[in-house]
């Protein structure tokens, strides 16, 4: 009892000691940051109501490559709400997703200039007035002959950047505001369904992957979600600039695993709960996880070995056996992070105290 009392009592303060500016569920956490954010125009907003939300890149692990989701207009799910973006933050050994959300007030999103009312902190793109939205024109594509609830105020933009993360190198350094932090303290409601099947198929969508667009995908923007064929949905008109830590390397990370035989040894983490038999239980967990990432392992590296051996074979050049080295060292480097995720969530699975939130 006196164990469980202090295990409870330690995960007490560590829940505490979180920042409330940190409310964003935090998912997965990846070595190489983002692209820039594509350029492109709004597409018209389709009717009274809808609140528009910027695109952002998320990133699938089962093809190890981000996507863009794009920018939409979308039905409030309660009057009075607003959308805080989603972004990307230098979580310290990786790059950890926050999720967007809706709320009374904008929250924290990096400070990431998404354009079109979102140019870093808050939204000038409308605001809602005796329950109806108003919207403002300089920014917000509206056409006032379907809606009158209008207004012009003229901002302007101090953040021209098209960074699509914060934090880390080259990431965007702000820091959340007084008013933000107090904002990721309101209630919240996450993405709606809509939103949710809308970031599936730019998922299921090749073309809309980083490595396949190279930064400026086919479909940037849609009226409505979903509607990625519709003549009204936007291209990118433009890639961003480069910045540091995007998809795409000019040279190897020096000190960091190139391939998987460079990675420490995968080893248990002692248990001590005061129960013999429920710590030889997480023991055989955590030793079946590791025998399944291990073969993981091994299964990459046979495919790097058979890359050098075709490079050999076909007399590659220094400059062609470099970007493959960069390749490899992308690879192990996201398989490593994968792994370390699947340990950290079987840790709070075997915590007697209960489990922590659950990441995106």
């Amino acid at each position: 009892m006196h164990i469980r009392f202090v295990r409870t009592l330690l995960f007490a303060l560590v829940v505490l000691s979180i920042s409330a500016a940190s409310w964003a569920q935090i998912g997965v956490a990846i070595t190489i940051g983002p692209p820039p954010l594509p350029v492109y125009e709004q597409p018209l907003c389709p009717d009274d109501g809808y609140l528009w939300t910027p695109g952002y890149w998320a990133y699938d692990n089962d093809v190890t490559d981000y996507y863009w989701v794009p920018g939409t207009w979308v039905m409030a799910p309660e009057i009075g709400f607003l959308w805080t973006p989603a972004y990307w933050g230098w979580g310290g050994d990786g790059f950890v997703f926050y999720d967007g959300y809706w709320g009374p007030h904008i929250g924290f999103y990096g400070g990431i200039n998404y354009g079109f009312g979102y140019f870093g902190t808050g939204f000038q793109g409308g605001r809602w007035d005796n329950g109806h939205f108003f919207y403002n024109r300089s920014v917000s594509n509206v056409n006032i002959t379907n809606i009158h609830n209008v207004y012009n105020t003229t901002v302007v933009i101090n953040n021209a950047s098209h960074v699509s993360f914060n934090g880390g190198n080259g990431g965007v350094s702000a820091r959340p505001t007084s008013e933000e932090e107090a904002a990721a303290r309101d209630r919240h409601v996450p993405a709606v369904a809509v939103q949710t099947q809308h970031a599936q198929a730019a998922r299921a969508n090749p073309q809309q992957r980083a490595s396949a667009n190279m930064g400026k995908p086919g479909v940037a923007a849609t009226p409505r979600p979903g509607d990625f064929n519709d003549r009204g949905a936007a291209p990118t008109k433009e890639a961003g600039a480069a910045q540091t830590g995007s998809v795409q390397h000019e040279s190897v990370q020096p000190g960091a695993a190139v391939h998987p035989h460079d990675l420490p040894a995968l080893a248990p983490i002692a248990s001590n709960t005061g129960n013999p038999k429920l710590d030889k239980k997480y023991q055989q967990q955590q030793q079946k996880q590791i025998t399944k990432q291990q073969q993981e392992r091994d299964k990459l590296q046979t495919q790097q070995d058979q890359e050098h051996l075709s490079l050999d074979k076909q007399k590659a050049t220094d400059t062609q056996k470099q970007q493959v080295e960069q390749q490899h060292q992308q690879q192990t480097q996201q398989l490593q992070q994968k792994h370390q995720q699947q340990t950290q969530q079987l840790q709070q699975r075997q915590q007697p105290t209960g489990r922590a939130p659950a990441g995106r």
